[in-house]
């Protein structure tokens, strides 16, 4: 009968397959050519001791057992071409996954994507970041893919009480991630790879019966007695359903505006806001291995931190180890960073989001725009920084420790960022009492990482799209809008997810209530 073990080896012996199996052979007392095969259930690394640790569980087969390489295979489609229609706004992952989910179950997606297809999409990066062109359409945010297409591709979630982590992996894998992904635990597929998977999904969409429809914004929701008629279109063009799932992401104003305009019940949401901070890869890598190299058998460390400052959370969000920073605002007049990373993770620097939770009395300034309030704190931080880096895409940015000794640095030295950084003094962006937070906090930091507080870190300003500021109430049961009967609202900008696995579950589900509501 096949063995299941878990162990701790060093990360030489968990790199390679031969010493692999001959540590496994004297832990079962056998000998190593009595191992059929070894596989590598999970992986995850233990650097709390100098000498550092991989865990692994492992299944072992040996010589007469029964084992066969199992292939993950995509689910059983059927053609919808002539299927009952449901609308799906957003080609995010919530909106990918739900498009998928309905085709399994008999139903035809018409889904309608404001940006660009994937490939599209980059030549609007490339603007952002050398012409410091903001197409509102199409950027980090917007586009086939979502915000986490070209941002790393992240797929850790502590979500698994939401819904099936293990049936997004695996058709991830279906669609061409690497297995690794059912493994690592912390998985990531990076953004050089992620857009090749993004492409396959759509074109099984398409290849099944479904719709996707790029540039095409949705300006108008038909409503009728409280119930779904159908969209507008930017062109004016009517398209029709009963069911509609909203899926447009975190940083999709205008659809909040316009649910607001149209007194669809949406409500504010407390969101965090803070800097993004950049050190030398081999400087985190030296704190978190407690080494002077990480030598070829470790990836490059990344880092979490979490402390209580003055009453507020204050943590690192969206960690990217040999990463970069990149530009992800949404429409002139405005600065936003965000992070990502290649696959392999292999640029010289590191980057953390570090945030701060906010409260819905923060928004108090704002009080008069409802439910619009948070966005319009998030909207005041993100245009004052692009005012004080000189009305460009570069980046209010400052020197750790000069940061917290409220001292403009005298030069900034080139980062990650590519539009560039403007020396300024961090508290200018921030209303007093966030700069003062995040002033104790970094020291906070320091001390649980030595060497982390230093002025070879730089911080970049503001990161302030973590999280959708508006929710887009839903009921609990239905997956139903609480006020208008055949609305949806899905993923990160309804307020009910955070992050590419989380979003790909909720968009299943409001696919499966859909199916449920119609049989």
């Amino acid at each position: 009968m096949p063995k299941e073990l878990l162990l701790q080896v060093s990360p030489e012996i968990a790199a390679n397959d031969v010493l692999l199996k001959d540590y496994l052979s004297k832990q079962i007392k056998v000998s190593p050519k009595e191992i059929q095969h070894v596989s590598i259930l999970k992986r995850s690394i233990d650097a709390r001791q100098k000498a550092i640790k991989i865990n692994l569980k492992v299944i072992i087969y040996l010589k007469g057992e029964a084992f066969q390489e199992t292939k993950i295979e995509l689910p059983v489609y059927n053609d919808v071409s002539s299927a009952q229609e449901v609308i799906v706004v957003g080609a995010g992952p919530a909106g990918l996954f739900a498009a998928l989910q309905l085709i399994e179950l008999g139903l035809k997606p018409i889904v309608l994507e404001r940006g660009k297809d994937v490939r599209g999409r980059r030549r609007d990066l490339k603007a952002i970041n050398v012409d410091h062109l903001v197409n509102e359409d199409s950027n980090y945010c917007f586009g086939e893919g979502g915000a986490g297409t070209y941002s790393d591709g992240k797929l850790y979630t502590r979500s698994k009480k939401r819904g099936d982590v293990t049936r997004i992996l695996e058709l991830l894998v279906a669609f061409g991630a690497s297995e690794d992904i059912l493994v690592e635990a912390h998985p990531h597929i990076g953004t050089n790879k992620l857009p090749k998977i993004i492409e396959d999904i759509r074109n099984k969409i398409i290849e099944f019966g479904g719709q996707v429809l790029f540039e095409t914004r949705v300006t108008d929701i038909l409503v009728k007695n409280n119930e779904v008629e159908g969209v507008v279109t930017q062109n004016g063009d009517k398209i029709l359903a009963n069911k509609l799932i909203l899926a447009t992401g975190h940083s999709a104003r205008d659809i909040f505006e316009l649910l607001d305009k149209k007194k669809i019940f949406i409500e504010a949401k407390p969101f965090a806001l803070g800097v993004r901070a950049e050190h030398s890869q081999e400087l985190i890598d030296s704190i978190q291995y407690s080494c002077d190299y990480r030598g070829e058998h470790l990836p490059p460390a990344p880092y979490s931190i979490v402390k209580q400052v003055n009453g507020r959370g204050m943590y690192s969000f969206c960690m990217c180890p040999g990463g970069v920073i990149a530009p992800c605002a949404t429409s002139p007049g405005e600065v936003v960073t965000n992070g990502w990373s290649p696959s392999k993770r292999d640029q010289a620097t590191a980057n953390s989001g570090i945030v701060i939770e906010l409260k819905l009395e923060d928004f108090k300034p704002f009080a008069k725009f409802g439910a619009l309030a948070g966005m319009e704190f998030q909207k005041s931080i993100e245009q004052k920084a692009w005012h004080l880096a000189g009305e460009s895409q570069k980046v209010p940015a400052q020197r750790m420790i000069d940061f917290t000794q409220n001292k403009v640095s005298a030069e900034i030295p080139k980062t990650s960022y590519v539009p560039g950084t403007t020396s300024v003094e961090m508290g200018q962006v921030f209303p007093g009492f966030l700069s003062q937070i995040l002033r104790e906090g970094f020291k906070e930091f320091g001390k649980s990482m030595r060497g982390y507080l230093t002025n070879e870190a730089i911080l970049h300003a503001p990161e302030s799209r973590t999280s959708s500021p508006v929710r887009i109430p839903r009921n609990a049961v239905t997956y139903e809008h609480q006020q208008i009967k055949g609305l949806y609202p899905c993923g990160e900008g309804a307020g009910y997810a955070g992050g590419i696995i989380s979003a790909a579950i909720d968009g299943e589900k409001c696919a499966l209530m859909i199916a449920e509501t119609l049989k």
